[in-house]
């Protein structure tokens, strides 16, 4: 979902077991490309690399890959039809839709996303060009390196009941380990009343985003909302018309100047940074092409930060599932103005990249799963500040 530019490593390669990669695409160029990034990688490997959807079917009780890269147009089975039968057939498995960048295959990929895919990647239109090759290597590998802690630790889970079993079997007394885990700090709400809702999302933010707006309801009539989804462009334009029928609230891709106003969604349009600027008494839309961010364009951090000039302390944000740290930065800059942050808790994201960065730099009023922060936000928003 984020344009990413530089490989960020969650996991040490060394602990687990490498992540098994099934590579399905009708492209042999494709396939050949994305199966030698894999096996260049320490901590992955090429499980198998099929031309069809229908081979993937056939083929994954034999294969047992961890997760499935899968493109959506193919010959014989496409990647939408091949998807539900997959996942019947290996529960667990990963699937990351990857598809070219255009309308069709966007609303394609959202599809496959209710369908229980974990992500989608926008394919290049030419691999030719390094720089855009270079971007789709990257975000690939860390979008299969973040999904895949999910699949390493329950190898790591039964690996360690099978030793225990072993040494229970040899009589040897079974000595318990406690891991310390250092206790989440969470911090007070702001004294200040917000007037602005601003979201940060990532990997796992489409589907949490519309959990998330459908249990707003007539909050959105009150204050406005702001949001950067890590995500290309054409997708963005999908997703904020998703999200209209969803909470059915007006909701858009932000536009250069616009006034911002209570009642709407504004939704930082792909490839480019959303800020919030002065214009007389009101607060506007400001696009911004500039540098990625944190290796993203749009960032959530930009939009954090540049939101404070206008409401100070005034501000609710929201970081939900998502890799990397965007957001911790600007949501410092909310704490430190008198404003709040709230994070969706691990058990609930896909990635607890973001949330979990926002979490353990201790500037958390809540830490909450995804299905109680509708209507803390609701509470909050009506003057709860507990």
């Amino acid at each position: 979902m984020s344009i990413a530019l530089a490989r960020e490593s969650t996991v040490s390669p060394t602990q687990f077991e490498p992540l098994r990669v099934m590579v399905v695409d009708d492209s042999v160029v494709i396939r050949g490309l994305i199966s030698r990034w894999i096996e260049a990688e320490p901590d992955m490997v090429v499980a198998a690399s099929l031309r069809t959807g229908l081979d993937a079917v056939n083929q994954v009780e034999r294969i047992k890959p961890d997760v499935a890269v899968l493109d959506i147009e193919m010959p014989e089975l496409d990647g939408i039809a091949a998807l539900p039968q997959l996942l019947a057939k290996k529960r667990d498995l990963i699937v990351i839709m990857a598809s070219t960048l255009t309308r069709r295959n966007a609303e394609i990929s959202f599809k496959a996303l209710s369908l229980g895919a974990a992500d989608y990647i926008p394919k290049p239109e030419s691999t030719r060009e390094p720089a855009a090759a270079d971007i789709f290597k990257h975000d690939l590998l860390q979008k299969i390196r973040s999904l895949g802690v999910r699949v390493r630790r329950k190898v790591s889970a039964a690996t360690t009941a099978t030793a225990v079993a072993a040494r229970v079997r040899d009589t040897s007394p079974v000595v318990p380990h406690p891991v310390a885990s250092a206790p989440l700090v969470r911090r007070s709400f702001g004294a200040i009343a917000p007037r602005v809702l601003l979201i940060g999302s990532s990997t796992g933010g489409p589907q949490a985003l519309m959990t998330l707006v459908a249990e707003l309801g007539s909050l959105i009539d009150r204050v406005p909302v702001l949001i950067t989804q890590h995500m290309p462009p054409t997708f963005t334009t999908i997703l904020a018309e998703h999200l209209a029928r969803t909470s059915k609230r007006p909701a858009h891709e932000g536009v250069e100047g616009e006034v911002i106003k209570a009642g709407q969604i504004y939704l930082a349009p792909g490839g480019c940074h959303m800020r919030v600027a002065r214009q007389g008494a009101n607060a506007v839309i400001a696009l911004d092409n500039g540098p990625p961010v944190n290796f993203c364009k749009p960032a959530v951090d930009p939009l954090f930060m540049s939101a404070i000039d206008y409401w100070q302390g005034a501000i609710l944000a929201v970081l939900l599932t998502g890799m990397g740290s965007d957001g911790m930065r600007g949501g410092k800059d909310i704490v430190a103005a008198g404003g709040s942050v709230i994070a969706q808790d691990e058990a609930s994201s896909v990635v607890w990249g973001m949330p979990g960065a926002a979490a353990n730099a201790g500037i958390c009023a809540a830490i909450l799963p995804l299905n109680q922060i509708g209507a803390k936000l609701v509470r909050v928003f009506s003057g709860d500040r507990t």
